[in-house]
């Protein structure tokens, strides 16, 4: 009786943890278009509207900075450590050679995150993977929060994976899909302001060591050629990511016309 007991214990955890793993990596229906056409305007009205945009923007920051240590993992440097600011700024610090391929890469990473995150989440959700989109989310925010070395940068960390968690693990179907399709909205929209954000900062000459001048001086080619590409990266990846978003013609229902048509 005790072996048959601990069989059966053994059964019920590996079936838990194989429930755990389909619904993760699992397929989620479509949610109704007239959901992915609100967030989207939600997501929209976030970054327009000026009083939301400077705390929405923390999102994109943690995006920017988490571009920029993942690169710089990735290409051999040594991660100090990240710190996020309230002010919506802030700054990763890694070591290796200050010239190179590798500390190219780990400068350009910064702006072109957001946006591709946003078009890789965009992705995902074009698939059907809306709870393996929001989990992914926490694996990168877990993996940042390691790195993270200030107060504030940690809170912000911890209150957006919360966010996620919470929505995920408790949330129903419809709940999951719309925020689900807000970030990615979000992040596909507002990765052009802090561009445009930055080249105003330079033409006022208030930031001489923004991604761009630091490219500038590693690469010679000049900064308003980044700031140029990081643009352009962002309205290619919002195009497509726009693309996948939205619900195809036959999803949405055909209004009655009128007499006479």
């Amino acid at each position: 009786m005790g072996i048959a007991n601990d069989d059966t214990e053994v059964d019920v955890e590996n079936a838990s943890i194989a429930d755990l793993w389909d619904r993760v990596t699992g397929t989620q229906p479509d949610p109704p278009w007239w959901l992915v056409l609100l967030v989207g305007l939600v997501a929209l009205g976030s970054v327009v509207h000026g009083p939301t945009w400077r705390v929405a923007r923390n999102v994109v920051t943690i995006a920017h900075e988490g571009g920029h240590a993942l690169i710089a993992l990735v290409t051999g440097r040594k991660l100090d450590g990240i710190k996020l600011h309230s002010d919506t700024s802030g700054v990763t610090v890694s070591r290796g050679k200050p010239h190179g391929p590798g500390m190219v890469f780990t400068a350009m990473a910064g702006y072109l995150t957001p946006p591709l995150l946003g078009l890789l989440f965009a992705a995902l959700l074009a698939g059907g993977r809306i709870t393996l989109m929001l989990w992914f989310s926490l694996a990168l925010l877990a993996g940042m929060l390691v790195m993270i070395r200030n107060a504030y940068g940690a809170l912000s960390v911890i209150i957006t994976g919360a966010v996620i968690f919470g929505v995920s693990w408790l949330g129903g179907a419809k709940v999951q899909a719309g925020f689900a399709y807000l970030a990615a909205w979000f992040l596909l929209l507002a990765a052009t302001r802090p561009v445009i954000e930055l080249q105003r900062m330079r033409a006022r000459h208030m930031a001489p060591s923004s991604d761009a001048d630091q490219l500038a001086h590693l690469t010679s080619v000049p900064g308003l050629a980044w700031v140029s590409l990081f643009g352009a990266v962002a309205l290619a990846a919002l195009l497509a990511g726009a693309a996948l978003l939205v619900p195809d013609a036959a999803a949405v229902p055909h209004l009655p016309r009128p007499p006479g048509f």
